[in-house]
């Protein structure tokens, strides 16, 4: 169900970890997008944490894989930081690696999040009839991430949908699109609105979105909380 690594690590909790990568991103000549090496960092950290607290773990720690350069390090930090700051988490600690020997031609870089949940929250709340679907934010990918940012769901935003009892599902939307994260609830696709206008199979490159299944009781108060960013399935 979740695109993460599930640790069993004593009696009462889990290692849940998550990761991911991102290539010719950066201020490399031959970087496909060119933007600074702190909103690099702070999309992949945003990819891999909700993952993370998408299947219910708190994270506690940061591992940076670093292919850019040594000198793209403070700005990489800088962006995680953004992203922390952002979910309000206390305690993350932060480590990495930067490859030093040799100069890639490209930027790389990969970001792994691990996170604590407890064993007696594991959990997967069957697919009702009545649960409805909808869609926070909007899939984009490349360069549009920075030209349509008042598309992209905040991690703020995200943090409070995961708090909600009446969401009952909640899967970032990443490369593979809405389309595979709504058969990966197994939900019958032919409840999805006829009306709606949003492209299942596009990228969402850094999860720029996020599915939500949800009780029709809570629709009101769902959309009064994500305003013009909620989109019905």
């Amino acid at each position: 169900m979740r695109d993460v690594l599930i640790v069993p690590f004593n009696d009462t909790e889990n290692i849940v970890i998550s990761t991911d990568n991102s290539g010719a991103i950066g201020l490399k000549a031959e970087d496909v997008v060119k933007v600074p090496y702190e909103t690099v960092a702070y999309f992949s950290f945003r990819v891999a944490v909700m993952e993370c607290m998408a299947a219910g773990a708190i994270p506690f720690s940061v591992v940076i894989h670093n292919f850019c350069q040594e000198e793209s390090w403070e700005a990489m930090k800088l962006g995680i930081e953004k992203g922390i700051e952002e979910l309000g988490l206390d305690e993350i600690s932060m480590i990495g690696s930067t490859e030093s020997n040799f100069q890639l031609t490209q930027s790389a870089l990969g970001v792994t999040i691990l996170g604590k949940m407890n064993k007696s929250e594991m959990k997967e709340v069957p697919i009702q009839p009545t649960t409805k679907f909808a869609l926070i934010g909007m899939p984009l990918v490349g360069s549009e991430v920075i030209e349509q940012k008042d598309q992209v769901a905040p991690l703020s935003l995200f943090k409070w949908m995961c708090s909600q009892e009446e969401v009952t599902h909640i899967l970032p939307v990443g490369s593979k699109g809405v389309l595979y994260k709504l058969k990966k609830l197994n939900s019958s696709l032919d409840r999805i609105s006829k009306e709606s206008t949003i492209d299942l199979l596009k990228s969402s490159g850094p999860a720029t979105c996020f599915l939500i299944a949800y009780q029709r009781k809570s629709e009101n108060k769902l959309i009064k909380k994500a305003g013009t960013l909620f989109h019905h399935l």
